[in-house]
C-alpha cells in the first residue's frame, strides 16, 4: 500500500538528513530540538513534523549555522530562513536538502521556487546531473529502507519529469534539427518502466541540435521494426535500469541484434546501470555501451566523421 508514511525511527531521521544518531541525539537532549514519543519497549518514534524541523534544522546547520543559534530560533523564524538559504545558495547540498523538504511537505511551490532560482544560475544539464540525479540515487535508498514511502518518491519523480518534458519541448520548438544527420530512437525494453534516464537522453540529444523518435517505455524488439519503413538507418538508445534481469540481459541483446541490427546499418547504444550485467565478451556487433553522458558526447558530438 502507497500510504504516506507518518512516524519516523531516528535510523530514518540519520538516513534522510545526513545527521548522525549520535548527533541527534545530543540535539534531542542538549537543545531539545526533537520531542519524539515512545513505544511501549521504549523506542523513540518520531512525526512527519520532527522530519520536517530536522530538515529545516539540517539546512541551517550546513549552512553554517551553530546547533545553539539554530534552537534559539523562534519555530516560525526558522522555515522564513530556510527558505531565503536555499533560493540563493549555490551549493548543490542545500538544493538538495530544500528539495527533500519540499518532498516531505509535499511542496510543489517550494519545489519550482528552487528550480527557478537554481536554473537562473545554471544551465539544465548541471541542475539535471550535479542536482537531480544525486537527489534521485538518494530517494532511492531512501524508499528502499523504508525511511520514505513510494508516494514521497513519486511526488519528486514526476516533478522531475515535468521539468525534463518543458526543458525538451523549448528545445524542439527552438531549434532546426541538422539535416541528413543521424537519427535517435529512444526506447525503454519491455517491463522497463524507469524513464528519468531515457527522457533525460532525449533532451540532451535535442539539444545537441539532433532529431529524436521518442518512443517511451516497455517496448518489444519486434514493434521496433516499423522504424525501418521510415529509415533504414537508425540509432536505437535505452537505458537499462532494472530491465532486462540479470538472467535475460544477454539473450535480449543477441535478439536485438538479430531482428534489428545484423543485415541493417543501425546501431543500439545501451545506457544504464543494468550494464554491469553485461558479458562485456559477448556483446553481439553494433551494439555500444555507454557510462557516462561524457562518454556518449566524445563519441557522438564531438568526432568529425560518423561511421
Amino acid at each position: 500500500m502507497n500510504r504516506v508514511k507518518s512516524t519516523f525511527t531516528i535510523k530514518d531521521l540519520e538516513n534522510i538528513s545526513g545527521i548522525k544518531a549520535h548527533t541527534l541525539r545530543i540535539w534531542e537532549k542538549r537543545h531539545n530540538l526533537l520531542q519524539p514519543e515512545r513505544t511501549d519497549t521504549n523506542i523513540r518514534r518520531y512525526s512527519l513534523n520532527s522530519l520536517k524541523k530536522l530538515l529545516n534544522v539540517t539546512l541551517l546547520y550546513n549552512h553554517g549555522f551553530k546547533i545553539s543559534k539554530i534552537a534559539s530560533l523562534d519555530e516560525n523564524e526558522i522555515p522564513i530562513m530556510v527558505r531565503q538559504i536555499a533560493l540563493k545558495s549555490n551549493s548543490e547540498q542545500v538544493a538538495i536538502n530544500a528539495f527533500k523538504l519540499a518532498m516531505v511537505n509535499f511542496d510543489n511551490v517550494l519545489f519550482d521556487a528552487n528550480y527557478d532560482e537554481i536554473l537562473a544560475q545554471h544551465d539544465f544539464e548541471h541542475v539535471f546531473i550535479k542536482i537531480f540525479m544525486p537527489l534521485m540515487r538518494e530517494l532511492g535508498i531512501l524508499w528502499q529502507t523504508g525511511a520514505i514511502s513510494p508516494a514521497h518518491e513519486h511526488f519528486i519523480t514526476n516533478l522531475v519529469k515535468q521539468k525534463i518534458h518543458i526543458q525538451t519541448e523549448l528545445l524542439q520548438r527552438q531549434n532546426e534539427p541538422k539535416q541528413n544527420e543521424r537519427l535517435f530512437v529512444l526506447f525503454l525494453p519491455e517491463n522497463e518502466i524507469h524513464e528519468l534516464g531515457i527522457l533525460y537522453l532525449n533532451y540532451h540529444i535535442h539539444s545537441k541540435g539532433y532529431r529524436t523518435i521518442f518512443l517511451g517505455q516497455s517496448l518489444t524488439i519486434d514493434s521496433l521494426e516499423t522504424l525501418f519503413t521510415y529509415n533504414t538507418k537508425l540509432h536505437f538508445v535505452t537505458y537499462l535500469t532494472v530491465e532486462p534481469n540479470r538472467e535475460e540481459i544477454m539473450s535480449y541483446l543477441d535478439t536485438f541484434h538479430k531482428t534489428l541490427l545484423k543485415d541493417s546499418k543501425s546501431k543500439l547504444l545501451v545506457f544504464g546501470p543494468q550494464q554491469v550485467e553485461i558479458n562485456l565478451s559477448a556483446i553481439p556487433d553494433r551494439i555500444e555501451l555507454f557510462r557516462s553522458i561524457d562518454a556518449f558526447n566524445l563519441k557522438y558530438f564531438q568526432e568529425h566523421i560518423f561511421v
